[in-house]
């Protein structure tokens, strides 16, 4: 592969996405975990629904949502001056949507299996429910949260239907990894695509080493 750009794109799209997921998912999986309600089942189905819808769906979904028809695609181009799709804004967000999934549900079974009792005893100490959060529960359920972090990282970098959907496939501007590989492949250069898919696999397989070995371990 002679051009790095795709990578290095990906690499920038995929460490932001992971960035905003990551605080965005957290805080709602402490919130389905603590959520005592018939509805809590509802919102986790919805937030959890790309995992099972097909990325081109997904794609059409926030291509719809995001275009500059739509309310919110023109709020952002009146604010900005530029349309959301078509951009490697566009792309940050369709990676954030792929990856929100793993980080929530990570970050909620690791928040449900902490101790309530440990819980209970720092509101007795005084504390207030945000500082048992920050103080006890988040640290408890750190490892369980950095894995699914870490898988969300894995998701955001290779996500391929709802980017090129959503972002495009231009060279040199919004052209990531996986839809570069798809591309050497339509114009049959197999040494694009080999090194394209071996750098991806690489990097899938430290991040699943990285979970297993390092967030998967019992303290």
């Amino acid at each position: 592969m002679n051009d790095w750009f795709p990578l290095w794109l990906s690499l920038r799209v995929s460490l932001i996405a992971t960035m905003v997921a990551g605080v965005v998912g957290v805080a709602l999986a402490y919130l389905l975990a603590k959520w005592r309600s018939r509805w809590a089942s509802v919102v986790e189905a919805l937030v959890t629904l790309p995992i099972v819808l097909p990325p081109t769906v997904l794609g059409y979904y926030l291509l719809t949502l995001l275009g500059t028809r739509s309310a919110l695609g023109g709020a952002w181009q009146s604010a900005f001056g530029s349309p959301l799709v078509f951009t490697e804004s566009g792309a940050v967000v369709a990676a954030t949507v792929s990856a929100l999934p793993f980080v929530i549900r990570a970050a909620r079974a690791a928040i449900s299996n902490v101790d309530t009792r440990v819980e209970e005893s720092a509101r007795v100490m005084g504390l207030s429910e945000w500082s048992v959060a920050r103080v006890v529960t988040l640290p408890l359920a750190a490892r369980g949260i950095g894995a699914g972090v870490a898988l969300g990282f894995a998701r955001a970098l290779g996500d391929f239907g709802a980017t090129v959907m959503v972002a495009g496939n231009i060279p040199g501007q919004t052209q990531t990894l996986p839809v570069a590989v798809y591309d050497a492949v339509q114009a049959g250069d197999d040494a694009a695509a080999r090194t394209g898919s071996l750098v991806l696999g690489a990097i899938a397989i430290v991040v699943l080493v990285l979970v297993t070995q390092v967030f998967g371990r019992r303290r």
